[in-house]
């Protein structure tokens, strides 16, 4: 199986809606003025999209009481608003998963999912190539996963980093084979290097609006 396209661009917001779109999906509910500020336009601006974003059944707000004053708009993506992102597998995916099952059984889809991951470890690892410290490796796997569609980025978090992904384009085929999500977390651990420690601490199959990682140096972990 050949690994995933690291040359294939990834999803780019142009139009204002998009723009807004990608934000909800990148920083979670936020309200219109945060909106206007990080995207540097006016309060206005952002209403105006927002309101052709609710009729197209792409967003929608919920208050929240901030104490004094009235209750404070906060807004997010819909589930068709989370559609507009790209979804690299779909129905004939979970087909295809079904069918392999079916006739080659779970062994036949663990050496599937083996195989995969096994062309992506060499991907990655060439990538990692010439790396020298943690947050370099961070750096290149956040821009490797963000050109396979996942919208990546890493912060520093207290005495280690965040590795965020803020969309799942496989999630159809990880739904059908949790293996997918246990082969990744094998996977990051593998080629962010020995000194990092890699646990999941946010899951997309679990409810959660995007999978993100904590990664610790281990000799503070």
């Amino acid at each position: 199986m050949s690994a995933p396209d690291a040359t294939k661009p990834t999803w780019m917001p142009h139009q204002p809606a998009d723009r807004i779109l990608s934000t909800l999906k990148t920083r979670g509910a936020l309200g219109i003025p945060d909106i206007a500020k990080v995207l540097n336009v006016t309060v206005e601006a952002v209403r105006q999209q927002m309101s052709k974003l609710e009729t197209e059944g792409l967003v929608d707000a919920e208050s929240r009481s901030s104490g004094r004053g009235r209750p404070t708009q906060i807004w997010r993506l819909t589930g068709e608003g989370h559609k507009r992102f790209p979804d690299t597998h779909a129905e004939m995916t979970v087909q295809m998963i079904s069918a392999v099952i079916s006739v080659f059984g779970e062994k036949g889809m663990d050496q599937l999912i083996g195989a995969r991951e096994a062309a992506m470890r060499a991907t990655y690892t060439e990538a990692m190539r010439g790396a020298r410290n943690l947050e370099t490796r961070l750096e290149r796997l956040a821009d490797i996963r963000s050109r396979e569609g996942y919208m990546a980025e890493y912060r520093a978090e207290g005495d280690g980093f965040l590795f965020i992904e803020n969309h799942c384009p496989i999630c159809t085929a990880a739904q059908a084979c949790t293996g997918f999500c246990r082969s990744e977390l094998q996977l990051f651990d593998e080629v962010l290097g020995p000194e990092a420690d890699v646990s999941r601490v946010e899951h997309v199959l679990a409810g959660a609006r995007r999978c993100a990682y904590r990664v610790v140096p281990k000799a503070r972990a």
